[in-house]
C-alpha cells in the first residue's frame, strides 16, 4: 500500500457485527485506520457492540446497515466510506451465511441463497470497493477449510460457495496489480465464532471442544488470530503478497488422520 500514515486509511468491512469481522474492525480502528464496518439488520448481532468499541479508538469509524445479497446496498456501503472519508484503501469481504441442508432437500432457492451471499457478495463488495479504492489498496476475502480446503457433508453449497472465494481472488489479482492493488484470500480453520457454536447449522460447543482435539496446536481459533492475520495483508509489511489464499487453521489440515 502507499506510504500514508495508518490514520489516513480507510477501510471496509462486510459482516463487523460479530466474529471475524467485529475483532479486525476493532484491530483497525486501534491501529488509527478507519472503519466503515457493515452489518445485516436481520442478524442477531448488535452493532451497536462493535461501533462503541470503534468509537473508544476512533471517533470516525462508524456501523452502516448492509446487505451484501443486494448490489445497490453494496454500492450505497461503499459510497459511504467516500462521502465520510473520500477514500477507500481496505476491502475485506467477510460477511457469510452458513445453512446446513442435505444434497436431497437441496432445493434451488437454498442453493442461490447461500451462493449469492458468500461468493456474489464477495464480489459485489470488491466491485464496489474497486470503483474508488485509492492506488495501492487491498482487498481479502474470508473463505473456510470446508470448500477451501475440506468437503462438508450437509454443507455442498457453502462448500461451493468459499470454494470459488479463491479462485475469484486470484482472477482480481491479476486483473488490479496494474493499479497496485493486492487481492487474497485467507481460510480460516475452526474459528470459534457465533457462526461455529451455532449447533444446528455447525459444530456447536460441544463439536468445536471435540474438533480442538485434533488440532496440533491443541484448540481453535479465536476471531483475533484471523484478524491479526488479515491486517498483515493488507500492510505495508505484505505488499509484494497477492493472488494468495492462506490456511489459517492451528495445524489441522497439516496433521496426519490418527
Amino acid at each position: 500500500m502507499n506510504s500514508h500514515a495508518e490514520s489516513q486509511r480507510v477501510a471496509l468491512i462486510t459482516g463487523a457485527a460479530s466474529g471475524i469481522g467485529q475483532a479486525l474492525a476493532i484491530t483497525y480502528a486501534k491501529s488509527g485506520i478507519h472503519v466503515v464496518g457493515g452489518y445485516f439488520p436481520g442478524d442477531p448481532h448488535d452493532p451497536g457492540e462493535t461501533e462503541s468499541a470503534l468509537r473508544q479508538h476512533d471517533s470516525a469509524s462508524t456501523m452502516v446497515a448492509l446487505d451484501v445479497a443486494n448490489s445497490a446496498s453494496v454500492d450505497a456501503f461503499a459510497s459511504e466510506a467516500i462521502t465520510r472519508f473520500g477514500r477507500i484503501d481496505i476491502a475485506v469481504a467477510n460477511a457469510g451465511l452458513l445453512r446446513r441442508a442435505s444434497i436431497l432437500e437441496m432445493s434451488d432457492e437454498r442453493w442461490h441463497e447461500m451462493l449469492n451471499v458468500d461468493l456474489t457478495g464477495v464480489m459485489r463488495t470488491f466491485r464496489a470497493a474497486a470503483r474508488h479504492m485509492s492506488e495501492g489498496g487491498a482487498m481479502v476475502a474470508i473463505s473456510s477449510i470446508a470448500g477451501g480446503v475440506y468437503g462438508w457433508q450437509d454443507h455442498a453449497h457453502y462448500a461451493a460457495a468459499k470454494s470459488g472465494v479463491p479462485g475469484l481472488c486470484r482472477s482480481l489479482a491479476v486483473e488490479l496489480a496494474p493499479r497496485g492493488i493486492r487481492c487474497n484470500a485467507v481460510i480460516p480453520g475452526l474459528i470459534e465464532t457465533p457462526q461455529s457454536l451455532d449447533a444446528q447449522n455447525s459444530l456447536g460447543p460441544e463439536g468445536l471442544a471435540q474438533a480442538a482435539k485434533k488440532i496440533p496446536l491443541g484448540r481453535v481459533g479465536h476471531p483475533t488470530d484471523v484478524a491479526a492475520l488479515v491486517r498483515f495483508l493488507t500492510s505495508d509489511e505484505a505488499g509484494y503478497l497477492t493472488g494468495q489464499s492462506i490456511v489459517i487453521d492451528g495445524g489441522l489440515t497439516v496433521r496426519w488422520p490418527d
